[in-house]
């Protein structure tokens, strides 16, 4: 009994005491859901910085949003978090690397230097919406063209051409939707 019991508190401690420490510096995305721990100042409402001055832009941006979607995609059930970075450095204490943006789920997306436009956060708030609507860990067996498709066509990111596969993608879920009924979209991607 004593064996079982020991085992069982050593699985513990490695799931909430050593798992969430390793995650934290091995895993940097996930440092979207304590940004405060990295020099990162966060406001009322989701609105984190790395540079406070660029606040009214980043609230203005997100803002937007979060508007659009509620009027095109969907409504978030709480308040998203975006993290909007100036500099590289901040975008790399969150490991961006060569990316413009990146979402961790429904924790929240840090927004680089280069994506400080409306479809960039359009398009990283509809990935945190796929998380609340169809669950994080579907999201994560979900078909690429469906999940990144969505993003870059819902987000009406106006580059007419993007590289591939993600051409690809925005093509095929233009093709996917347009077979469906709008207004059923999550309840469709969710069989997918």
């Amino acid at each position: 009994m004593g064996q079982i019991k020991n085992r069982v508190i050593r699985i513990v401690f490695l799931l909430f005491f050593v798992t969430p420490i390793v995650a934290w510096f091995l895993v940097k995305p996930v440092r979207v859901i304590a940004p405060e721990i990295m020099d990162i100042k966060c406001f009322d409402g989701g609105v984190c910085l790395d540079n406070v001055g660029n606040y009214e832009v980043a609230k203005k941006l997100r803002l937007e949003a979060i508007e659009y979607l509620n009027e095109k995609v969907g409504s978030f059930k709480v308040a998203p978090k975006v993290i909007f970075c100036s500099t590289s450095e901040c975008s790399g204490k969150f490991g961006l690397g060569k990316r413009s943006a990146v979402t961790f789920a429904t924790y929240g997306s840090v927004i680089g230097p280069r994506a400080w436009k409306p479809y960039y956060v359009r398009h990283e708030l509809i990935h945190q919406l796929q998380g609340q609507e169809l669950g994080v860990l579907k999201c994560l067996f979900l078909p690429a063209w469906l999940v990144e498709g969505m993003a870059y066509s819902l987000s009406q990111d106006p580059r007419v051409t993007l590289n591939e596969p993600w051409e690809g993608y925005r093509t095929q879920f233009a093709k996917w939707l347009a077979s469906i009924a709008n207004s059923s979209m999550w309840i469709e991607a969710a069989k997918v």
